[in-house]
This record gives C-alpha cells, sequence and structure tokens, in this order.
C-alpha cells in the first residue's frame, strides 16, 4: 500500500496539469451576409486568365515558309508581315558557278515580342523556286523538308523519356507567290499546290499587285480562284475543317472575296498627308501597303496573324501531321526497321529452320 501512494499522488499531479476538456456551451454564430450576385458562382471564368499568364510564360512557336519566284518580293514582304528583319535576301548565284540540282531552303529564326507575350517565328525561304529551266519535280526538296519536320515532332513524342514540350519546327503556313501575269497559273504552280497542299497550309498570295489596274487585279483574283477549284486544289482554310457554322461562314467570305490576297511589301517608309506610312514609290505616286485601296496587305496580316494563326497551327497539328502520323505508324510498324514504337530494339525473331536434304 506504501509503495502505490507516489503513483496515486503522481496521478493526481498530472490531473491537475493536464485538465479533462469540457465541452464548451454552443454559441449561435454571427449569421453571414451573402452577396446576391455571387450566388452560384465558381469561378470557372478564371480558367482563361489563368491559361493566357501559362501561355505567356511558355510562349508561342510559329513557323511560316515563302515560296515562289525569284523577284516576287518573298522576303520583303515576310519583314513587312512581321514589321521586323525577320528574313533575308536569297544570295544570287555567279553565272560561273554551278546552279544547284535542287532548292536551297534556309530556315530563319527570330523571337518576337509584343504586349508581353513573345513569339518564336521561324521564316523558311525557299529562294529561286521554279527558276531554272528543268523544273520537274522540283517540288520535292520542300515536301521532303516539310516531312523531316513531322518525323522529327513524332521521334519526340513516341521517346519513353520524352520531353515536357517538344520543339516545334513543323512549317504551319506556307505562302505561295504567284507571279502577277493577270493570265493564268503555270503549269508549275499548279503541280506544286497540288502536292504540297496534302501536307501543309498553303495561302496563295499574288505577288507585286501594284503592277496591275485595279480590273485586272479582280479577273485575275477570280481566274486564280477558278483554277484552283477545277484542279481540285485546296487552300487554306479548307472547307472540310469548318467547325461551326460561324467559322464556315467567315471562312466562305474569306475563300470567295479574299483569295488570293493581292498584296505589295516594303520596308521604307514614306510621308503622305502628314502620316509616316509603309509605302512603294512609283512614278504616279506612292502605294500604301496598309491601304485597302491600294492592296490586301492588310487583309493579309490580319488573316495570318490576328485571327487565324493559332487555327493554323491545329490544322497542322490535327490534320496534317496526324495524316502523316498515322500514316508513319503503320509502316513497319511506326520507326525504322529493328526499332520499336518507343525506341527500343526489338528481340529478334524465331529463326527459320533450313530445310533438310532428303
Amino acid at each position: 500500500m506504501s509503495k502505490g501512494l507516489p503513483e496515486t499522488r503522481t496521478d493526481a499531479a498530472m490531473s491537475e496539469l493536464v485538465p479533462e476538456p469540457r465541452p464548451k456551451p454552443a454559441v449561435p454564430m454571427k449569421p453571414v451576409s451573402i452577396n446576391p450576385n455571387l450566388l452560384g458562382y465558381i469561378g470557372i471564368d478564371t480558367i482563361i486568365e489563368q491559361m493566357r499568364k501559362k501561355t505567356m510564360k511558355t510562349g508561342f512557336d510559329f513557323n511560316i515558309m515563302v515560296v515562289g519566284q525569284s523577284g516576287l518580293g518573298k522576303s520583303t514582304l515576310v519583314n513587312t508581315l512581321f514589321k521586323s528583319q525577320v528574313s533575308r535576301k536569297a544570295s544570287s548565284w555567279n553565272r560561273e558557278e554551278k546552279i544547284p540540282k535542287t532548292v536551297e531552303i534556309k530556315a530563319i529564326g527570330h523571337v518576337i515580342e509584343e504586349g508581353g507575350v513573345k513569339m518564336k517565328l521561324t521564316v523558311i525561304d525557299t529562294p529561286g523556286f521554279g527558276d531554272q529551266i528543268n523544273n520537274e519535280n522540283c517540288w520535292e526538296p520542300i515536301e521532303k523538308y516539310i516531312n523531316e519536320q513531322y518525323e522529327k515532332f513524332l521521334k519526340e513524342e513516341v521517346n519513353i523519356a520524352r520531353k515536357k514540350r517538344i520543339p516545334d519546327t513543323r512549317v504551319h503556313c506556307c505562302l505561295y507567290f504567284i507571279s502577277p501575269t493577270g493570265h493564268s497559273l503555270r503549269p508549275l504552280d499548279l503541280e506544286f499546290m497540288k502536292h504540297l497542299s496534302k501536307v501543309v497550309n498553303i495561302i496563295p498570295v499574288i505577288a507585286k499587285a501594284d503592277t496591275m489596274t485595279l480590273e485586272e487585279k479582280s479577273e485575275f483574283k477570280q481566274r486564280v480562284r477558278k483554277e484552283l477549284e477545277v484542279n481540285g486544289i485546296e487552300f487554306y482554310p479548307q472547307k472540310e475543317f469548318d467547325e461551326d457554322l460561324e467559322d464556315k461562314t467567315e471562312n466562305d467570305k474569306i475563300r470567295q472575296e479574299s483569295m488570293p490576297f493581292a498584296v505589295v511589301g516594303s520596308d521604307k517608309e514614306y510621308q503622305v498627308n502628314g502620316k509616316r506610312v509603309l509605302g512603294r514609290k512609283t512614278p504616279w505616286g506612292i502605294i500604301e501597303v496598309e491601304n485597302l485601296n491600294h492592296c490586301e496587305f492588310a487583309l493579309l496580316r490580319d488573316f495570318v496573324i490576328r485571327t487565324h494563326l493559332q487555327d493554323l497551327k491545329e490544322v497542322t497539328h490535327n490534320i496534317h501531321y496526324e495524316t502523316y502520323r498515322a500514316k508513319r505508324l503503320n509502316d513497319n510498324g511506326g520507326l525504322p526497321p529493328g526499332e520499336g514504337l518507343l525506341g527500343t530494339v526489338l528481340p529478334p525473331g524465331p529463326a527459320t529452320p533450313c530445310p533438310t536434304a532428303e
């Protein structure tokens, strides 16, 4: 009994140090005033702002290809389009040098920033397309280049440890420059667009439109549209890719009225009515690049950058790249022979027994 006494005292001391919790008297909560305007508000509309912040951090990729004869102002137009020196003139070959058999393709990358938004712009220049005497199958190097970019993206996708953000070098848009003859398209123009319209978004452009009168320009545009339709050549925006009635109405107007865009490019400024404008000086006056009464450059810029840039990227990914990807994965199991879908070497198959001589 005497030995258990200290333990009893210790228990009593513990009970004094740690008193048993007692239930608190219930106090009615103060009513919270609810704003009737916020009743039912969840906040899902902030998703747009969240996406905007995230995409502004990562930036955008846009790859544009220019194709056409030398001297049509391809580099100048792209510089005018993005208001920056994003392209350079093709280096001319000397007469003593041997003219290369294939088209030389140059990809020039730049980072453009506007309003806090960064865009990595790559201009793929194809100088002197169709300039040679023998232009048979001269579109093949361009088609090969486009498919090579799809192949690069596909190989990054099928890697086991693939990158969080795959570099996108795929061609999102191809500006095809048509010579302002005022008559009809060359057979080479039709062949090129027929082959390439299946693998890339083609936007036909009539270059140096200031060399034609308004009547000639209107008639030439109608003739080009008719020739493209007769030859079954689909240019961007393609009819079958219109997602809803609003898109169809907007794109039908572009297809029937604006295409192909008759444009003038210039990186020089002139003083017109007290304002500095981009233009081309001619003996009869100044052609203002951004004046819709003079040319359709402003329509092309709005179409490519302000309204359809994201759609160009989506059509490239969802249509052209997926078509290439499906065909590629159906051939030899997806990758070159000897490699599995994930880039691992497949084990050899069972050996075929040699026939025995009887």
